[in-house]
């Protein structure tokens, strides 16, 4: 997938001008919180089973190369195959090389951001495979030629008359007076087209949410049941996941299986949650006569032991982008890349380069919502930070930046100067204000009145105030 994280500022102007989107952004925004709130108010273990999450994904990151061979040889004694694959281009070229061996012509596919990552469809389009997303969301995104915008919505960007209008354009041999009265309608004709397609697949392609170590076993969560038709069906099932998708047990997997669905969609549990082990046996009256895992780092595995560690204990529930302002207001298309929102801001600098994707941690408010709610503890709002730094050591943010920076540097260096300066800015801005309240443009603040009024100070600094409370006793 390309990557337009560069122009992340250009992008967000053009989402907040998107009438659709900031329609469809009005409507959905508030269900996923209000989802997950009452789903965690239900389980009153919530937070001692969010540090135990943290827990097992901490003791498995530590552990990594253990647990990834023992998976390994858990996946090959079932009859699976393991490809190795540090890069996208490597897994780009397992996936072909396994479907051109089989022969084969149609794939389906399960939702997997991972897929997204490595671009699938159009490295299987560029051989003449043509790929087929199952998944609801994923299925029209695929008929407008649109990257996801959510990680477990993918069609979170997109109204009702989006989608009645996509039906329309591509389902051509439908009568075009059709009356499209409930969004079962837009249901029952992509389930009619995709049935044909189950079917005719000769791979499919799920991603994973956990794999575990113990048995060699893949995990998928779905609420439609794509995947276990994509998995099923086909001759050949093919698994796509990064490295940090491991979990040791059975039982690790239990637990976190019991945030994922409260913190994604505040469900108890998604409608289905499949375990994978291994082609078919001769027992077995359906399932696929080969089962491939491809393991990808594509640079998971340089994050481990650094400060973005923490990153990788990512169950990629989305209740980060869920609850942030910032993903609330530009969607999801904005970040320019697989992943949006906070946990996004973290991964992408970590995965393409902070050269690449440096405005996205500075895309945040640090309300700290975000780390509020993960169910896996991730300190995001620290990690951008991080990033925030790093862009700066390299030079990377704008000049205008580093000089104002520089220029408050001197200033915090020598606090009765500062002082000084401060109380004389506040005297300034309060008399030009004073007739209106509030400056509509202001020289080097042009970022905030752009977009609204900065309101004129009054009273004291801080500093003052907080000294004359402290004289009183107060402080």
């Amino acid at each position: 997938m390309l990557a337009t994280s560069p122009a992340f500022k250009q992008n967000a102007a053009h989402a907040m001008a998107d009438g659709g989107l900031q329609k469809a952004l009005a409507r959905t925004r508030p269900t996923f919180p209000a989802r997950r709130a009452s789903a965690v108010a239900n389980l009153p273990e919530f937070e001692q089973l969010r540090e135990i999450g943290k827990q097992i994904k901490n003791h498995t990151l530590q552990n990594l190369d253990f647990y990834l061979e023992i998976f390994a040889g858990n996946v090959e004694r079932a009859g699976g195959q393991v490809h190795w694959c540090s890069t996208a281009d490597d897994a780009r070229a397992a996936v072909l090389g396994i479907c051109q061996r089989v022969g084969a012509k149609t794939v389906t596919k399960g939702k997997s951001m991972i897929s997204e990552e490595l671009g699938i469809n159009k490295h299987l389009e560029a051989h003449d495979i043509v790929p087929v997303e199952t998944d609801l969301g994923e299925y029209i995104l695929q008929l407008r030629d649109e990257p996801p915008s959510h990680i477990i919505a993918p069609a979170f960007h997109l109204n009702r008359e989006d989608w009645e209008a996509s039906f329309r354009q591509s389902h051509t041999d439908l009568p075009a007076d059709r009356v499209f009265v409930e969004r079962r309608d837009i249901l029952t004709e992509a389930r009619t087209r995709l049935r044909q397609k189950f079917l005719a697949a000769d791979v499919g392609i799920t991603g994973a949410n956990f794999l575990i170590a113990e048995t060699g076993t893949s995990v998928i969560v779905t609420n439609e049941g794509n995947g276990d038709l994509t998995q099923t069906l086909p001759h050949v099932h093919i698994v796509l996941a990064s490295i940090e998708k491991m979990v040791p047990t059975l039982e690790d997997t239990v637990s976190l299986l019991r945030l994922l669905a409260r913190s994604a969609t505040g469900q108890d549990f998604s409608v289905y949650t499949t375990f994978s082990t291994g082609p078919k046996r001769a027992a077995d009256l359906d399932g696929p006569a080969e089962y491939h895992v491809i393991l990808l780092d594509n640079g998971r595995s340089a994050m481990v032991g650094t400060e973005f560690q923490d990153m990788l204990r990512c169950i990629r529930c989305a209740a980060c982008m869920n609850h942030c302002p910032v993903y609330g207001t530009v969607g999801g298309h904005a970040y320019g890349w697989v992943y949006p929102g906070p946990m996004g801001a973290v991964l992408t600098p970590s995965l393409i380069g902070v050269d690449q994707a440096g405005q996205l941690p500075n895309a945040s408010t640090f309300c700290g919502k975000c780390e509020s709610v993960c169910p896996m503890k991730i300190p995001l709002p620290n990690m951008m930070r991080h990033w925030r730094e790093k862009e700066f050591e390299r030079h990377l943010s704008p000049q205008g930046m580093r000089r104002g920076l520089s220029v408050w540097g001197w200033f915090a260096r020598r606090p009765g100067v500062y002082r000084f300066a401060t109380r004389m800015a506040m005297w300034g801005l309060g008399a030009l204000g004073r007739k209106r309240g509030k400056f509509t443009s202001l020289p080097l603040a042009g970022g905030w009145t752009e977009g609204r009024d900065l309101p004129a100070p009054e009273g004291d600094t801080f500093f003052a105030r907080y000294a004359r409370e402290q004289r009183a006793g107060r402080a």
